[in-house]
């Protein structure tokens, strides 16, 4: 076979690849569970430091529920800045929980991630209350979650009252913060206050959640027969 030959068949199985890549970031959860206004889909999973998390666990009180990836531009921003951390102290001060959670696909006991978002989450001053590795994607597909971040506000009463974007400004420069209306926050702030909140649902922006990308990969490039 010829070098030219060779080329265009590796770069057929190149663009394959990624079509598969898009398709599955794009493709629709189709079990997701989450209404805003409706009980939050109950879970429970072990955080990184072993501990058994669960949502009943925290009935009672407000509950942040954020979806992150260190790699994603879009979260260095509202990290690097201090506008996630600030935040998620505000939030835990007001006596809520918050919980952070990562659903890229790796397999759930990934010891290397259980080690390094814990760190990263340290180095930008971040404290939740805890760090979720979701590696089959159950709680991330339950909940709809799309994109990093993505947030989801609970009530005492356990009630998803947000579910979203961390505000107003689709971007990933972090000048954006300054005139940006924090959905999270004023969630969180209006449903504390006994108040409906007024902005339940906004379009969560950010680097889509690979579900599952790497077994479709693998499936794609087997060898046939």
């Amino acid at each position: 076979m010829q070098w030219g030959n060779l080329q265009e068949i590796h770069m057929k199985n190149l663009i394959a690849t990624a079509a598969v890549l898009m398709a599955v970031a794009t493709t629709p959860i189709a079990h997701a569970q989450a209404i805003v206004g409706q009980p939050a889909p109950a879970f429970q999973a072990t955080d990184v430091s072993g501990k058994p998390v669960r949502l009943a666990d925290f009935a009672g009180k407000h509950v942040v529920l954020e979806w992150f990836n260190p790699g994603c531009p879009f979260v260095q921003k509202h990290y690097n800045s201090g506008n996630m951390p600030a935040t998620q102290k505000v939030a835990l001060s007001k006596g809520a929980v918050w919980i952070s959670i990562n659903s890229d696909a790796r397999e759930p006991g990934d010891k290397k991630a259980a080690s390094t978002f814990p760190n990263w989450l340290k180095q930008k001053s971040a404290s939740p209350t805890a760090v979720l590795l979701d590696g089959g994607g159950t709680i991330g597909k339950t909940y709809g979650a799309r994109a990093t971040p993505h947030m989801f506000v609970i009530d005492p009463q356990g009630k998803l009252v947000y579910a979203g974007a961390i505000d107003s400004k689709p971007s990933t420069n972090p000048d954006d913060i300054k005139t940006a209306t924090n959905y999270v926050s004023q969630a969180l702030n209006e449903s504390i206050a006994g108040k409906a909140v007024s902005k339940p649902i906004s379009q969560a922006y950010g680097c889509s959640i690979h579900y599952g990308w790497g077994d479709a990969v693998k499936k794609l490039l087997k060898p046939a027969g």
